[in-house]
């Protein structure tokens, strides 16, 4: 523990009850702070009595924890909390003012996060370095137990890194900055200056990590304290990875990027390539669940912006795409270079409209009501002698008329393996 900080003669007002928010409290219950008040919006919205105590405590603790997805904007405390800006934290915060982490990897970016970090956390493992993962990748950090030799590898998203103050990784990275979330930061230029937040507190002993010409010149002007590691050229030729998943076009960066954080922990070029090969990629990114004769189907339920669906076109040929969801704010569906990779499109969802216009009739495509439609119509038009890639990339949000990707993509996987029943 940080010896300037102490939980005891600290109060915490905890934001947001979730996964994270359930961590927070029993962090803080477990380190004796000496006040801690809650509230989640959805759990506790018809109890005024705990609404109010709770909001008369944001003018009065030390800090305000918030919990990931909440948005100040559309919050019922929006006031107060603008008021109280300065003492809102994140649970990396606490983890960060709790523990002396010798090494810690922060990786953020729009696309690739959870694949980068799952490989690096695979590499380090399997060279025998002790190393933790998580964050943002489903797993709150204040659940483990903190070993201080081991490495700690965390995925951050824009949202905690908004609210974090305390954070400082001996290894920062952003693998690459999108139009990503600007419904919930309104502009990107917030959403990139909620990124770059990521290098505020390291010193020189810290690495960054960048391989974009913006961000490098950002960053020099910000004049941040970390040595850049700007890496352009990629020393791994893909041809020798003995690992197909990690051949294809949106892996690229993230084999990249893996390799140089590894060699910070002196994985060298042998091992590391020795590692790839029993590397498996995680669900609902570009995963190839079932091959039904010359059928191939991919869920690619992560992909909630073009700029994720477009690593999945440029793998693909003869698609089938089923697209369509809650469209994310300026996102822009240009598909000219994928004409001729595409059968034809199917679109799902409340939005068809916006994905209709934005089609603009350059390929073939149809309306289905929902997901169960698109899948039976397409198994309707099954064909035994054509070679077809089924591909669930819907380039939106989920939200429309699911929880999130992840139920979104276990329910193309179950309708796919029913219908494929009847043809085996």
């Amino acid at each position: 523990m940080r010896a300037s900080f102490n939980f005891r003669s600290k109060s915490f007002a905890v934001y947001g009850l979730g996964l994270t928010g359930k961590s927070v409290v029993n962090f803080l219950k477990k380190n004796k702070a000496n006040k801690i008040f809650t509230w989640d919006d959805k759990f506790n919205k018809s109890n005024l009595k705990l609404k109010n105590i709770f909001k008369f405590s944001l003018n009065r603790v030390d800090y305000i924890v918030m919990s990931p997805g909440i948005d100040i904007q559309k919050s019922k405390f929006k006031k107060l909390l603008f008021k109280n800006k300065k003492k809102i934290i994140t649970d990396l915060d606490l983890f960060f003012l709790r523990n002396k982490v010798k090494k810690s990897i922060i990786i953020t970016g729009t696309n690739g996060k959870s694949t980068t970090c799952y490989l690096v956390h695979h590499i380090l493992k399997k060279n025998k370095i002790k190393n933790k993962l998580a964050g943002n990748i489903g797993r709150p950090i204040l659940n483990l137990e903190f070993i201080k030799n081991d490495i700690y590898i965390i995925e951050a998203s824009s949202f905690q890194l908004e609210y974090s103050q305390f954070i400082k990784p001996y290894c920062a990275v952003i693998l690459n900055i999108s139009q990503d979330h600007l419904e919930w930061h309104g502009s990107k230029k917030k959403y990139v200056n909620s990124k770059i937040k990521i290098f505020n507190n390291q010193t020189k002993s810290d690495i960054a990590f960048l391989n974009d010409d913006n961000l490098k010149k950002l960053y020099q002007n910000k004049k941040f304290s970390a040595k850049l590691k700007f890496i352009k050229k990629n020393p791994i030729k893909f041809k020798t990875i003995p690992n197909k998943y990690l051949q294809l076009n949106t892996n690229k960066d993230n084999v990249k990027f893996a390799y140089f954080i590894t060699r910070l922990f002196k994985v060298n070029k042998k091992n590391f390539l020795k590692s790839l090969k029993s590397f498996n990629g995680l669900s609902h990114r570009h995963e190839i669940f079932l091959k039904l004769g010359n059928y191939t189907f991919i869920n690619d339920s992560k992909a909630t912006s073009f700029e994720s669906t477009k690593f999945a076109l440029e793998s693909n040929e003869n698609i089938v795409w089923i697209i369509g969801g809650q469209p994310k704010k300026n996102d822009k569906i240009n598909i000219n270079q994928f004409k001729k990779k595409i059968i034809k499109a199917y679109i799902i969802g409340k939005h068809a409209n916006y994905f209709k216009n934005q089609i603009n009739k350059k390929i073939e495509f149809e309306v289905s009501k929902n997901l169960k439609v698109a899948v039976n119509k397409i198994f309707k038009s099954y064909d035994r002698e054509k070679k077809v890639t089924i591909l669930f990339s819907p380039a939106s949000a989920s939200y429309d008329q699911f929880k999130n990707f992840v139920e979104r993509g276990e329910k193309f996987k179950k309708l796919v393996n029913y219908n494929a029943k009847k043809f085996h």
